[in-house]
């Protein structure tokens, strides 16, 4: 099961940069299998281009590594914040891609002006606060996490799949670590339609609520009616 893991969430790495939302190093991907709550995750600063499956890093919930000859990312202790408080989800990406990385650097929500964006996200994609200096030095990258799960003290992380952290870029989740890149790729086209909403039309308001609900709840939930049903 741990090597098919490690197969999925080498190729969720590389669908960051058929996606167009990597570049070099910039971003990882992780997985977790929870049966034994081991997760998978990209090695630290190793690039796309040299990348292998057997690269690869396994950890335990407390960041022990568990197997693997490189370091595991840098981001590592973020995303076990992520698993550890988000008991639902399977997989995490973060990335610096453009748009959804202009609206971290502009410390603003992705608003929620059309039904592209409520297709997908239960309104406002939030932006974290920016991360104090005493947590900076107490342990950023764990600190990062801590900050995540405080911004969705009163959100659902399954409706909210992702997050702008400030002055840094988006972190998205999902059922397993294709579905977090998924989310990644939606989220960074819908970033960049909304920063030509705005430069068109300055004034732009977010959706109205109606609509909102509408395109959401038949996308989601137990009376969706979207698609197929599963046979």
């Amino acid at each position: 099961m741990l090597e098919k893991l490690k197969e999925e969430v080498y190729e969720a790495n590389m669908d960051l940069v058929k996606n167009g939302l990597v570049v070099y190093t910039f971003g990882n991907v992780s997985g977790i299998d929870k049966d034994s709550s081991i997760i998978c995750i990209k090695p630290s600063g190793v690039d796309y281009g040299k990348l292998k499956p057997e690269d690869m890093v396994l950890v335990n919930l407390d960041g022990k590594k568990i197997e693997g000859r490189l370091n595991p990312s840098s981001d590592t202790k973020t995303h076990l914040v992520l698993y550890n408080n988000f008991k639902g989800i399977g997989g995490v990406a973060h990335t610096h891609s453009k748009y959804a990385t202009a609206w971290a650097q502009a410390k603003r929500p992705l608003y929620c002006l059309g039904t592209t964006h409520a297709d997908y996200f239960n309104g406002e994609v939030p932006c974290t606060k920016v991360i104090e200096d005493k947590n900076i030095k107490k342990g950023y990258e764990h600190e990062t996490g801590n900050l995540i799960v405080e911004t969705f003290k009163n959100l659902d992380y399954h409706e909210m799949k992702a997050v702008i952290v400030a002055s840094h870029g988006p972190f998205s989740w999902g059922e397993n670590a294709k579905d977090a890149v998924m989310v990644s790729s939606i989220l960074e086209i819908i970033a960049e339609m909304n920063i030509y909403s705005v430069i068109i039309n300055p004034k732009v308001k977010n959706i109205k609520q109606s609509l909102l609900d509408k395109h959401y709840k038949r996308k989601h939930g137990k009376n969706a009616y979207y698609g197929q049903k599963k046979q």
